[in-house]
């Protein structure tokens, strides 16, 4: 039996991105009756998203193709305290110089994603610093901070989490969530907007916002989560032993990116088809079921189908062709991740435990030393053993030379 009648809400129930939600049924009837603004906050604390980020972006654009219209709410704003969910320490804050090109560079993503424009059903770019800095303190205490009970807000699981352990909190990060609420209020103003995603982690502050709009102006609005993700290793999503999988193409090169969804291990390929593609769910499901040496062509379609949204379909070509190159047939490819050295570089004396370190294929020294003394270093497809070596120019001379971390991590070192 159907369990929603609304086309969003039934889409995402099927691809496993609904964790929890205010009022569903409430929400599922609206869904069929009117065109319904929805939101998704990101707050500016890098100068890109990472793969993590998709699950809450997709949501924006299952809510735009579904026919309803999806607000990109940058946190101009609220990065300046910092989010404290589902973190054990306060967050660096950032200067407004850096907060301003983070958040440029994270804009960037949403227009391959989605369709901004002035129609009923096109995507708006707000921007929380338009209305959070120019409030008035005790104003805003007065007519808003009445509303939140104390007792409440300490209720929640990332504030209870770090007072049991005994853990810094301080009066600006319990104030983000009471900031968060008004967003929500100040776009039910603005934008008509009825209804707030996010991750399951930020449940809290999105009831936070259902119920002040009540309070305030008799509203009802709704809440809805996804789960939160972690890879059938326990690792959080996005990350790998290199660091964020970011989706700006100049931080994580399209060929990169691509490689990441293709190393998917098995156990996760279904659900990351389903999560992260626009395939129909019968087509995952056949995917999914692939065993043995089939189940790499699913993983393949799965690097093609979010690389092509996130980058183009283009870029997503020309990424297995390189890695069918470097890593199917063992030559060099044009395409990898490249480092342009100097000769006065290479004179000042470069090993290649510093080199795997300066093209991105070992995040220290230490880890490069490791990758060398396991025998997974290459470069020019042969094993390296000595981490101390120095690399000559003559090594570059006539070519660029590939190097190596195990079969999987390829990268091109080039004279400049």
């Amino acid at each position: 039996m159907k369990r929603y009648t609304s086309e969003f809400l039934s889409v995402l129930d099927a691809r496993g991105l609904i964790e929890n939600g205010t009022d569903l049924e409430a929400l599922d009837d609206l869904l069929g009756k009117e065109t319904v603004t929805g939101y998704i906050g990101f707050d500016c604390t890098a100068p890109s998203l990472h793969a993590g980020s998709l699950v809450q972006i997709l949501m924006l654009r299952w809510l735009q193709q579904t026919g309803h219209r999806p607000i990109v709410l940058l946190g101009g704003g609220t990065t300046r305290i910092g989010d404290p969910s589902g973190r054990d320490k306060t967050r660096q804050l950032l200067d407004q110089g850096t907060i301003a090109k983070n958040r440029a560079g994270i804009r960037k993503v949403f227009d391959a994603l989605l369709t901004f424009g002035t129609g009923p059903g096109d995507a708006v770019l707000a921007d929380n610093s338009e209305w959070l800095e120019s409030l008035s303190l005790i104003d805003f205490l007065r007519d808003y901070g009445r509303h939140f009970s104390v007792g409440r807000m300490l209720s929640f699981d990332h504030v209870r989490s770090r007072l049991d352990q005994q853990m810094h909190l301080s009066f600006l990060e319990f104030n983000y969530m009471v900031l968060q609420a008004y967003d929500f209020l100040e776009l039910s103003r603005r934008f008509g907007c009825r209804m707030q995603m996010g991750g399951s982690d930020q449940w809290g502050n999105i009831v936070n916002g259902v119920d002040l709009a009540r309070r305030v102006a008799d509203l009802t609005v709704f809440g809805l989560t996804s789960p939160l993700l972690t890879t059938a290793g326990g690792a959080k999503m996005g990350k790998t032993a290199e660091g964020a999988v970011w989706l700006n193409a100049d931080l994580c090169s399209p060929y990169q990116f691509w490689q990441y969804w293709r190393d998917t291990a098995d156990a996760d390929v279904g659900k990351f088809l389903r999560l992260f593609t626009d395939l129909p769910i019968a087509e995952v499901e056949r995917l999914a079921a692939l065993g043995g040496t089939e189940i790499n062509e699913a993983k393949k379609t799965l690097a093609n189908e979010v690389t092509g949204l996130v980058h183009g379909t283009e870029a997503a070509e020309a990424a297995q062709r390189t890695a069918l190159g470097a890593f199917e047939g063992g030559n060099v490819a044009e395409g990898l991740p490249t480092l342009a050295l100097t000769r006065q570089q290479i004179e000042e004396g470069i090993t290649f435990a510093q080199l795997f370190v300066k093209v991105g294929l070992a995040a220290s020294g230490k880890e490069a030393k490791r990758l060398f003394r396991d025998g997974g270093a290459r470069v020019a497809g042969e094993p390296v053993s000595d981490p101390n070596m120095l690399l000559t120019a003559d090594d570059l001379s006539n070519h660029p030379v590939q190097i190596s971390a195990g079969r999987k991590r390829h990268a091109l070192v080039q004279l400049e």
